[in-house]
This record gives structure tokens, C-alpha cells and sequence, in this order.
């Protein structure tokens, strides 16, 4: 009897289809907000990434920075897999480092990365910046410095390092903290 009630059960799981999770890039839209800082990542210049989890399907996290995105990926926090890892394409046709495209996506596994250029990202940290052919990333590297490497290849010092922070007594810091100054003095009125 035993039998009869687990065969029904058997013939319903193998009738089942696997559902797989969509994990193709999501276009970037004037709502998509940056994981860490919550803020829209139009708001920012520079590649932006998005990474799909596994169990979470069409809700990619994104980012406003690569730099950002690796990190994550580098964190042992993690509570859901990743499926999947897309960056802009900075080499695409159109792409700028003020517009980078919402469309110009590539797999992260297939990019070709420049790390270590003069370059900074959209939240002022240094950028890893993200090409789909090495010839466009090496071009990259001739104007503005880096290597190019692979996403595996990028030495986490590059994504977890912390950022310097401004020297103050930069002209440029010391003209700010005077302007500062000059706000906090004028009367309110």
C-alpha cells in the first residue's frame, strides 16, 4: 500500500520541469540604484555591473562602480550564489565614461579588465574598467595607465584596498574647507 501512495508522488516529480533562472543582463534604467550606496547609479560616471543570485531572478544587484562589484564578488557574506556577473562594455559603440550605455553589458568572465588606471569611478574611488576585446582595453591602458587583466586575474587590493583619503593640504581641499568657513560664518537669515 505504501507503494501506491509514493508512486503518484514519484510520476508528479518527474513530470516537473526544470526551471531554469534568467540571468541575462537587465538594461540600465533611471530607477536602478547601487547596492551599497542606494543611490541611482545615473548619478554617477564611469562602467557600472550587476550581479543576478541565485533565487532572487530579475532582481540583479548593481552597482555604481566595477570596483564595487568585485568586491562583492570577493566577500565570503555572500548568502545567495552568483549566477551571474555583467559589466559595461566601455569599448561599445557610444559608451563615454559620463554615459557608459544600458544595453552594452558583457559577461564578466569574458571581459578584459584595466586595472590601475588614472581613472577614477563615479562614488571617487579608482576604477577596474571593463572592455569586451583586449585591443580596446589595450587602448584604454595607453591613454590612462593600468594592465590589463581577467576578472579572476584582479588582485583583490585592487577592489577591497581602502581608498586614500584627500590630502588637506591640497590647494584644491584647502580653497574647500576656507569656503567651508566663510558659509558657516554668514549669518542665517
Amino acid at each position: 500500500m505504501k507503494h501506491l501512495l509514493l508512486l503518484p508522488l514519484l510520476l508528479l516529480a518527474a513530470c516537473q520541469e526544470e526551471v531554469t533562472q534568467d540571468t541575462s543582463p537587465v538594461a540600465l534604467t533611471e530607477t536602478a540604484a547601487g547596492y551599497y550606496c542606494q543611490m541611482t547609479l545615473l548619478e554617477h560616471d564611469g562602467p557600472k555591473a550587476q550581479i543576478h543570485l541565485s533565487g532572487l531572478p530579475g532582481a540583479p544587484l548593481f552597482f555604481s562602480q566595477v570596483r564595487d562589484a568585485v568586491a562583492y564578488a570577493r566577500m565570503p557574506e555572500q548568502s545567495h550564489a552568483i549566477l551571474a556577473i555583467w559589466v559595461n562594455d566601455m569599448g561599445a559603440e557610444g559608451a563615454s565614461w559620463a554615459a557608459p550605455g544600458a544595453t552594452n553589458w558583457v559577461d564578466a568572465t569574458q571581459a578584459y579588465f584595466v586595472v590601475g588606471s588614472q581613472i577614477k569611478g563615479g562614488m571617487g574611488a579608482p576604477e577596474i574598467v571593463p572592455f569586451a576585446t583586449a585591443a580596446a582595453a589595450n587602448a584604454f591602458v595607453q591613454q590612462h595607465g593600468g594592465a590589463v587583466m581577467r576578472f579572476d586575474d584582479i588582485p583583490d587590493s585592487a577592489a577591497l584596498a581602502p581608498i586614500a583619503e584627500p590630502d588637506p593640504t591640497s590647494a584644491e581641499d584647502q580653497d574647500f574647507e576656507d569656503r567651508l568657513r566663510a558659509l558657516s560664518r554668514q549669518p542665517k537669515g
